[in-house]
């Protein structure tokens, strides 16, 4: 017999749903306007034409003069366009791993930060960093190992806490249960850095998250983990589907229901460890992204999980933006405007849920 979070969760479940070319190309539209605005908004205003220009002229078998100078160039190809492109994979990350998170659990107000996972990951980075084993350079750099295996241990303690919980409601317990294991591995991060001054600011940039030295480096090193994570998430999106009509009923549709929950949390988890390893604690991109498209466009993982791929992108990417504009020159640490916007949205969330 199904408890009454499985009953209420298969009532909203929707069966078999297409994805439309023309919500695709809405989502490209998105995230190459706010990669263009990226790149040409900041203390040096470029030209919209100049910026496009200059990067039809990196194509192969196109020559032509963007008229940029060489500082100019400079600012495009070594800031601006790293910042953006490392955006477009932490927002795409982020946002699918908190979209299969809610999918795996079944809980609509799951995601990387809520669940701990990125707690776990910042205190793995944050032990890289101060007993000096990694720098973030390079793809097998102890940083991001370190940060995967903080994630693994902060989702598996969420996850084995929460669930043993007898009375309270499912989607509660996983909740207070990723906010106390993200309180402890916070806790502990914490006294970890103190062990070294020398190293505070840099773990402090890194809790309020930044992409502000991002890097050609940086890009290297998370590409491969968000490429194969993301690919791996897609796959899963039909039994991601089927899981929403509770346990038993996937199980006798042939879905193997534990198998395909370690997978997508471990996908979800390295995919989220990588990106939080370079960018830093950034909230809420995996609740406001996976259900802004959820009110938009159905709830079907057929339609949700490609389409958060390039609106997480094109969202955090903007977010950025608001970071770098909004008290220029200074800089507000991208996780504090994430921020503001996901509290109030976390608090429209929580009291959908509990009309649905």
């Amino acid at each position: 017999m199904r408890s009454s979070s499985q009953v209420d969760d298969s009532e909203h479940y929707e069966g078999p749903a297409k994805l439309k070319i023309w919500w695709l190309v809405v989502a490209v539209l998105a995230a190459g306007i706010v990669v263009v605005l990226g790149l040409v908004l900041g203390p040096a205003s470029l030209g919209v034409r100049e910026v496009l220009v200059e990067v039809l002229d990196r194509l192969p078998f196109i020559d032509t003069d963007s008229g940029l100078s060489a500082r100019e160039q400079a600012i495009v190809w070594e800031i601006r366009l790293p910042r953006v492109v490392l955006g477009l994979l932490v927002g795409s990350m982020l946002a699918t791993a908190g979209a299969s998170y809610q999918g795996v659990f079944r809980n609509p107000l799951a995601d990387p930060y809520l669940l701990g996972v990125a707690a776990g990951a910042g205190f793995g980075a944050t032990v890289a960093i101060v007993s000096g084993l990694g720098d973030g350079i390079g793809t097998f750099d102890a940083v991001p190992m370190l940060a995967f295996a903080g994630a693994l241990i902060a989702v598996t303690l969420t996850y084995l806490v929460g669930f043993s919980a007898g009375r309270i409601d499912p989607v509660t317990s996983l909740v207070l249960a990723g906010v106390a294991v993200a309180s402890f591995f916070t806790a502990v991060q914490t006294f970890v850095q103190q062990r070294d001054s020398e190293t505070i600011r840099q773990v402090y940039f890194f809790v309020l998250g930044q992409l502000r030295t991002a890097g050609w480096d940086e890009v290297l090193l998370v590409s491969p983990y968000v490429g194969a994570c993301l690919l791996i998430l897609l796959l899963l999106r039909r039994r991601l589907d089927v899981l929403g009509v509770g346990d038993e009923e996937a199980g006798s549709l042939g879905v193997d229901v534990r198998l395909v929950r370690l997978v997508a949390v471990l996908a979800a988890s390295l995919g989220t460890a990588a990106v939080v390893a370079v960018s830093g604690l950034i909230g809420f991109v995996g609740i406001i992204v996976p259900h802004t498209i959820r009110l938009i466009f159905g709830f079907s993982y057929r339609i949700i999980l490609p389409l958060t791929i390039l609106f997480g992108g094109a969202f955090l990417v903007g977010a950025d933006l608001v970071a770098r504009l909004a008290l220029e020159p200074a800089e507000i640490p991208i996780g504090v405007v994430t921020a503001f916007m996901g509290a109030p949205f976390f608090v429209l969330v929580l009291r959908t849920s509990r009309r649905l």
